[in-house]
């Protein structure tokens, strides 16, 4: 690799783990003991031995196994999690690729640091506020996705190339042989991947899908047919051979500026954006919860609201009643509610707009917000907490394309990665063999109301919010005991949180947990597995303003491990085609 991944816009400098607790001790509680008044519930403390892989679990059993493969080869967390995206992205398509974007925590065994990497997509120079208006006023989504205006500067390859320098043990030409040779010889179509070829709308019919989705007879690819990709097996040859900097530099971004060049609307992404293009290091954000510790990415992913979520969640003795319970699911969704609020008022890209991160995590504020919780019987206001500006609250669009994948290597070191191409297919639009993310349909498309400014408004060189949320759990002193996330768009705190309530509070095994029914409750939106759900717990939900309809946003595709009687307790998503792997 060369010098241009070392020249990081905003980066910071890899904090200890230790130094992180105790900085988020200090601004957002008291102590990092256990209050008196936040019993713990009857979850086992983890083990002494030491949480070792390997373990992979991913949405889909190719890249599943090329991670393995790169395991059993002697490879780290992160040499695996390279070639897992590589997989994903000829594999699931639909979901992420390296024409995308994604957030990822790594976990340092050896020296207890953990690392928070941020390879969000990015705006170009010539974007404005007013990108996805026409004739005054916002396009319709459909229309954005579709454009060429919805393209960011893809930022997972350079993500990726940062954290294997410096966390990788193999050479990073090692690790693509595995997804080169899907691409070139073929690999099975899935039936979900079938479903999307299939779907008949939006990006499945672009003229690019359409090319690619075709087979010479004139049909589509269906579950069972073998599809070849051998412009990607191309674009891995060179990745493996030169770095990721072709992704930034010579014909491959040209040939991914001229798809978003292309009618209709036309985008503005130029290459002087993909040379200024930079991976970031951020100071991970941690918090107690319960006898663990949880940590996430800091904005602009959303991991600040699923920490508050888990704050106000200690607070709320109803949680404890357990998963059959219509009380405890009744605060599930009130929690979720309020969570939501506070995420939609002031989460954005933190270079850009103030965020309130240590006012949202005061244990002062979430008393007063979890205290609000047994009233709350329908959408709610943002609170105020400490730093807060006033902001407009959006209520932006964050449809289907993510996957989420957890990785663990023999020593110990662990990737906690969620990456996407935004919708499913992204924009529908392709360079390389790849797909190109629709990543800047996650700005809102309004930016001021009432003279305020959103938080997540379109500005040049500016990352969108996120709800991606990779997940690593430590024990009090640091150690690694577990890894979790999911995709879903907005729905996927409810998707984590509902699983880490299942794992914490109700002490289900992971598998269980994951595989509990969905409830997502963001202001007057209420999404549910419904079928699944109860009719006492149904009726309960309804009776506090929650009346279950079918969930309309993406499924989860929850992926995570936690570390229980010396081994990995590991769940993939039933919704999904995922697996969980040990050796």
């Amino acid at each position: 690799m060369t010098a241009f991944f070392d020249r990081t816009r905003g980066s910071t400098r890899k904090t200890a783990l230790s130094a992180t607790i105790l900085a988020l001790a200090a601004i957002s509680t008291p102590s990092f003991a256990l209050a008196a008044d936040q019993a713990v519930r009857p979850v086992e403390a983890p083990a002494a031995q030491p949480a070792r892989g390997p373990f992979v679990a991913a949405a889909n059993p190719l890249a599943a196994e090329a991670g393995m493969k790169v395991l059993r080869a002697g490879g780290s967390a992160v040499d695996a999690a390279v070639a897992i995206q590589a997989t994903l992205s000829l594999v699931e398509p639909q979901s992420s690729g390296l024409g995308g974007g994604a957030f990822m925590m790594v976990y340092d065994a050896k020296t207890a640091e953990l690392h928070s990497y941020d390879g969000r997509e990015m705006a170009p120079a010539a974007a404005t506020p007013e990108l996805f208006y026409e004739d005054g006023k916002p396009l319709d989504f459909t229309d954005a996705v579709l454009s060429g205006r919805s393209t960011g500067v893809p930022g997972v390859v350079a993500m990726l190339g940062m954290a294997q320098k410096e966390h990788g043990k193999l050479g990073w030409n090692q690790l693509f042989a595995e997804a080169e040779q899907l691409a070139d010889g073929g690999f099975t179509v899935s039936p979900r991947l079938a479903s999307f070829i299939n779907a008949g709308r939006n990006q499945a019919v672009s003229e690019w899908a359409t090319r690619f989705f075709t087979k010479a007879d004139g049909t589509r690819y269906q579950a069972g047919d073998t599809l070849r990709n051998p412009e990607y097996a191309q674009t891995l040859r060179r990745l493996a051979i030169e770095g990721p900097s072709v992704f930034y530099e010579g014909e491959l971004p040209q040939q991914m500026i001229a798809a978003t060049h292309a009618q209709p609307r036309p985008g503005g992404l130029s290459m002087q954006d993909f040379a200024n293009y930079r991976p970031l290091r951020r100071d991970p954000l941690c918090r107690p919860y319960r006898i663990y510790v949880v940590c996430v990415p800091a904005p602009p992913s959303s991991g600040v609201a699923m920490l508050q979520f888990l704050g106000m969640a200690e607070k709320t003795p109803d949680l404890a009643k357990g998963k059959d319970s219509p009380e405890a699911w009744v605060a599930l969704g009130r929690l979720q509610r309020l969570m939501y609020a506070d995420r939609d008022r002031y989460v954005g890209d933190a270079d850009f707009v103030g965020v309130p991160v240590a006012g949202l995590l005061a244990d002062d504020y979430i008393a007063e917000r979890a205290a609000l919780a047994p009233q709350v019987n329908g959408p709610v206001a943002a609170g105020r907490p400490t730093g807060s500006a006033p902001q407009l609250s959006d209520a932006t669009l964050e449809p289907a394309g993510t996957t989420h994948f957890v990785v663990v290597d023999a020593e110990g070191n662990a990737v906690s990665m969620t990456t996407t191409v935004e919708s499913y297919f992204g924009s529908g639009r392709m360079a390389g063999g790849f797909f190109l993310n629709n990543q800047l349909t996650d700005f809102s498309f309004t930016p001021l109301e009432d003279g305020h400014p959103a938080p997540n408004a379109v500005a040049a060189g500016k990352r969108p919010r996120s709800s991606m949320i990779p997940t690593i759990i430590l024990d009090r002193e640091g150690n690694l005991v577990g890894a979790i996330g999911s995709p879903g768009g907005s729905s996927i705190l409810a998707y984590v949180a509902k699983a880490l309530v299942g794992v914490v509070e109700w002490d289900m095994t992971m598998q269980d947990a994951v595989a509990l029914p969905n409830l997502v409750v963001r202001g007057a939106m209420v999404g549910a597995d419904t079928d699944q759900i109860s009719p006492e717990i149904r009726d309960a939900l309804k009776a506090a303003g929650m009346e279950l309809r079918p969930n309309a946003t993406e499924t989860s595709g929850l992926h995570g491990a936690i570390w229980r009687d010396g081994r990995w307790d590991g769940g993939a998503d039933p919704r999904r085609e995922g697996v969980a792997l040990t050796q």
